[in-house]
């Protein structure tokens, strides 16, 4: 299911500037800029001037696609601080001008949808914010109210609707984020899933909601729209969701007609000494393309334009996510494409983590 068409003409591999095919949809590389939480929308979500001009400095440096920063599903429940949204269909005119503009650049662009639960940062905290258990988050300390049967429907059909919005506007892929602590990761973890129904105990219970997500978008945005889910490898915590049982969810999910699964992890503050060339998560990512041979995305760590092309001739993978790299150096790709394989000035001090709209603070 990996595709992979001859195009540039370089070096013996340059593997990474060949198409990207996951599904139906094609992107000119296999880099891809992996959603990155800016806050420059507006307190309600909508599109701004600033964050249109982040997206068409990423498009102009050369990345083939953009996952645009995750946008909140319900009115009800907002995870960030002036992140953006997509919970009715005011948002797709404003939506349909930012893909034009990527467009233009000749970049794609997948809206990243999501439910943040627990895992809230906004202060204060939505006043009701649901979870599959009332079960304190160990980092935010929230506890939600455990999502009936009923919530959990209108959940899913929130999920779905945010799709079709995506779809109308013209994006070219939509990703379910399931990864990273947020609602539907949480569903997926023993630690903060409790529950004795159908959503709660062995995985493929706790992966259900998500499998019922990724049904009702397929119903309505068709067979042919791109659908990706971004999971965790694993929670990398004792009693979290581990790397087996991850395997099983994102088989499920690829069984119920995911295009790609971006494969990440539980999130952590990287320090240099962290990047040693080997990007997070390998063992994981190359399992899956083994054992399922479904495209995967690769995000965390990547830093080594060799590593990443080793990888994809190796190992099939499809994609390689960059967040921080690109912050740094939005034309990094282009430096890679013309030759210049150093790694990235990016030293993951996370100082652009503190900044308004998250921009690098090296001079």
């Amino acid at each position: 299911r990996v595709a992979v068409s001859s195009g540039r003409q370089g070096g013996a591999m340059d593997v990474l500037f060949e198409e990207m095919s996951l599904g139906s949809f094609r992107a000119k590389n296999r880099l891809v800029r992996a959603a990155t939480y800016e806050g420059l929308a507006t307190a309600d979500g909508r599109v701004t001037p600033e964050l249109t001009a982040v997206c068409e400095e990423l498009a102009a440096g050369g990345v083939g696609t953009i996952i645009l920063g995750y946008s909140y599903v319900t009115p009800d429940e907002q995870p960030n601080p002036h992140m953006l949204g997509i919970y009715d269909d005011s948002f797709v005119p404003e939506y349909r001008a930012l893909v034009q503009a990527i467009h233009a650049l000749d970049a794609k662009a997948i809206s990243q949808i999501v439910y943040g639960g627990s895992a809230s940062r906004l202060e204060p905290p939505s006043e009701h914010i649901l979870g599959p258990s009332a079960i304190p988050h160990p980092k935010t300390g929230i506890v939600p109210v455990q999502a009936t049967h009923s919530a959990i429907k209108r959940l899913v059909e929130a999920f779905a609707d945010a799709a079709q919005r995506a779809c109308a506007a013209g994006f070219d892929g939509v990703e379910v984020h399931a990864a990273h602590g947020y609602l539907l990761s949480q569903f997926l973890s023993p630690l903060l899933n409790c529950r004795t129904d159908e959503y709660g105990g062995p995985i493929e219970n706790r992966a259900r909601i998500i499998v019922e997500v990724v049904d009702l978008i397929r119903r309505c945005v068709g067979p042919d729209f791109p659908l990706l889910v971004k999971l965790n490898s694993s929670d990398g915590v004792p009693g979290g969701l581990t790397e087996e049982d991850s395997l099983v969810a994102a088989k499920l999910l690829v069984q119920h007609g995911v295009d790609a699964i971006e494969v990440s992890g539980a999130w952590r503050a990287c320090c240099p000494e962290d990047f040693q060339g080997q990007p997070f998560f390998v063992p994981y990512a190359k399992r899956l393309v083994r054992e399922e041979g479904v495209p995967v995305i690769l995000t965390g760590g990547n830093r080594d334009f060799e590593v990443m092309e080793r990888l994809a001739v190796e190992d099939g993978i499809a994609g390689f996510g960059l967040c921080r790299p690109l912050i740094c150096e939005p034309e990094l790709v282009n430096r890679w494409a013309d030759g210049a394989r150093a790694v990235p000035r990016c030293t993951s001090c996370n100082g652009c983590s503190a900044t308004p709209g998250h921009r690098c603070i090296l001079p």
